[in-house]
């Protein structure tokens, strides 16, 4: 039964592509390549903040953090039975030195390997292993499209390693962790979906596994109670999956977050681990991703948000509007103020025109602090919110004081932040 949380056609939304150049977050150049874009200044510092945000809650929840490389031996895949099932998405192996190497088409099989480089025991599981990774899709180019569909993804991935008796409470936990990321982004899914395998040879041939899987995500998406639709055809080739869906402006759906359960890979790897009894079993292996590619979450956040994001996420945060030259001196002490308290604040001084234009080419930042010759002599600020609302005259401690604390929140209310 098709379940939607939230219908696209609610509110019209700008295709990024147009709305992310506009906003001079990204771009691209026929010499770097199709599907290869790069990001400038203000979608710089927009994904360093989302990964960051992410990093933090992963961190928060028992993740460890690792590196890994973007290459790896053919071999590694064809263990990992990626060659078999997915080579047709990766591209072709690189010749060198008579060894066959490939940009990776996911990080998980380094991540096993990861888990197998030392003997493990019943008392470090669960663990829960992440990285900002990137990896590599060789997506043909009329597939192609901003940040929607690219050839080089940083993956917001993870791995939990645990023991079979674990897998349902750490699935659930992992999916709990995406709906407080999604919150706080103020993302509103489509849909969940749990993905289950098709016919044809698309899939690893173990049908006691998949069952065994299957049970375990359909026991978890009922423990959550969120509404969700059983679709054929769209597992993973290795197991089945708990798919977060989202919706542009025109009603295509993609995948942002996930949640998959897997007992091929451990079995590929050897993966073991000492339990109470003192023998060595098999680990299960979940796959997680919060957030799934940082392109595409940056597409659909500047298309929800239409470049007016939660304040926590905004490249530019506070605004410091000096009336007339006079108070420039105040309003570049604000700036270095707020900047220091962590705040991204910028200065638009009268040499950019009349104060009603710099108001509204500041429109989509959260906060603009208007200092006039009564404001600067009394040490306060008038505050205009992007909404629309003024608050104020306050004085600037208490003005930054409630700024700082509405973005570590991380809410996406502008002023009126709920109580935890």
């Amino acid at each position: 039964m098709r379940s939607p949380l939230r219908d696209p056609r609610e509110k019209p939304m700008r295709d990024h592509r147009s709305l992310g150049r506009e906003l001079e977050l990204f771009d691209t150049d026929p010499l770097i390549g199709a599907g290869l874009p790069y990001w400038l200044p203000d979608g710089a510092t927009l994904r360093h903040t989302l990964e960051e945000y992410v990093r933090t809650e992963e961190r928060r929840s028992g993740y460890q953090h690792v590196y890994s490389p973007v290459l790896g031996r053919r071999e590694l895949y064809e263990i990992s039975g990626h060659w078999s099932h997915y080579r047709a998405d990766m591209f072709p192996p690189l010749d060198l030195g008579g060894e066959q190497l490939v940009l990776r088409p996911s990080l998980c099989p380094h991540h096993a390997l990861i888990y197998r480089a030392r003997s493990r025991s019943y008392r470090e599981l669960p663990l829960r292993m992440a990285e900002l990774g990137g990896m590599y899709r060789a997506e043909l180019s009329g597939v192609l499209g901003g940040l929607t569909r690219v050839r080089a993804i940083q993956l917001n991935d993870a791995h939990l390693f645990c023991a079979p008796a674990q897998v349902a409470d750490e699935a659930a936990a992992a999916l709990a962790l995406i709906r407080r990321a999604h919150r706080a982004l103020g993302l509103v899914p489509v849909r969940y979906r749990l993905s289950l395998p098709g016919d044809g040879g698309k899939y690893v041939a173990r049908p006691e596994l998949w069952r065994r899987s299957t049970a375990v995500l359909t026991e978890v998406l009922d423990r959550s109670g969120v509404p969700y639709e059983a679709v054929e055809g769209e597992a993973a080739f290795y197991g089945p999956k708990i798919d977060v869906q989202i919706a542009d402006g025109s009603g295509r759906e993609s995948t942002l977050s996930t949640v998959q359960v897997d007992f091929h890979q451990p079995d590929r790897f050897d993966l073991r681990y000492v339990g109470p009894d003192g023998a060595r079993h098999r680990p299960v292996m979940i796959h997680r991703s919060v957030i799934g590619s940082v392109e595409r979450a940056v597409a659909h956040l500047v298309e929800q948000h239409g470049g007016a994001f939660p304040p926590w996420l905004a490249p530019t945060q506070l605004t410091v509007l000096p009336v007339s030259d006079a108070e420039l001196p105040d309003a570049e002490a604000l700036v270095r103020r707020a900047t220091g308290l962590g705040l991204r604040a910028e200065l638009a001084g009268p040499e950019r025109g009349s104060l009603g234009a710099r108001v509204r080419r500041a429109r989509l930042v959260p906060y603009q602090a208007v200092i006039g010759a009564r404001e600067a002599a009394a040490g306060h600020l008038a505050l205009r919110l992007r909404d629309g609302r003024r608050v104020g005259p306050l004085p600037v401690d208490a003005a930054l004081t409630r700024l700082t604390g509405v973005v570590e929140a991380h809410h996406t209310a502008l002023w009126d932040v709920p109580e935890a």
